[in-house]
C-alpha cells in the first residue's frame, strides 16, 4: 500500500513493487496527461515533479513516491484558468502534435521555479532532456522566455 499526494489530492492504493510511477498515474489514477514515449528516460514525455524535482516517471517505481508529493500536467491549471506557462505555450504556438507537451511543461515549471534563466541558452540547456520531433524548440523557448520576463518585470 502506498500513500501519495498527487496534485493536492491524497491517494492510497495497493501496488505491485515493480509498477512504474508513469503506469500508476495513468492506469491507477486515470491521469493520462503523463505520456510514455521511450520508456528509457530519454525522451522526457513522462516528466513529472516528485517532491519538488522534475523526474522521469518511467524510471521511477510507484513505491518510490510513497509519502511523497507528485505534480502532473493535470495539476497545472484548468481550461478556464491556465497556468501562465500553459498560456504562453498556447499563445506562442509552442506545440504541434502535443505528445511532448506535458513533459515540456513540467520541465519548464521546474526550471522556472529553480533557475533565473537569464539567457535562451540556459532555457535550451534546461530543456535538453526533452525531445520534440515537431516544433524545433524555438517557440517552446520563446514561451518560457515570456514567462521568465513576466515574472521578472521585463
Amino acid at each position: 500500500m502506498i500513500k501519495v499526494t498527487v496534485n493536492g489530492t491524497i491517494y492510497e492504493r495497493e501496488v505491485e513493487p515493480r509498477l512504474l510511477l508513469a503506469d500508476f498515474l495513468r492506469h491507477k489514477l486515470g491521469l493520462t496527461g503523463t505520456h510514455v514515449g521511450c520508456e528509457q528516460g530519454v525522451c522526457g514525455a513522462c516528466t513529472i515533479i516528485l517532491n519538488g524535482d522534475s523526474v522521469r516517471s518511467c524510471l521511477c517505481f510507484a513505491v518510490q513516491a510513497d509519502d511523497g508529493e507528485v505534480e502532473t500536467v493535470e495539476g497545472l491549471g484548468t481550461v478556464e484558468n491556465l497556468n501562465p506557462l500553459q498560456t504562453a505555450f498556447q499563445e506562442h504556438h509552442a506545440l504541434q502534435c502535443g505528445f511532448c507537451t506535458p513533459g515540456m511543461l513540467m520541465t519548464g515549471v521546474d526550471l522556472l521555479r529553480k533557475y533565473p534563466l537569464a539567457t535562451d541558452a540556459e532555457i535550451r540547456e534546461g530543456l535538453s532532456g526533452n525531445l520534440c520531433r515537431c516544433t524545433g524548440y524555438e517557440n517552446v523557448v520563446k514561451a518560457i522566455r515570456v514567462v521568465v520576463d513576466a515574472e521578472h518585470g521585463r
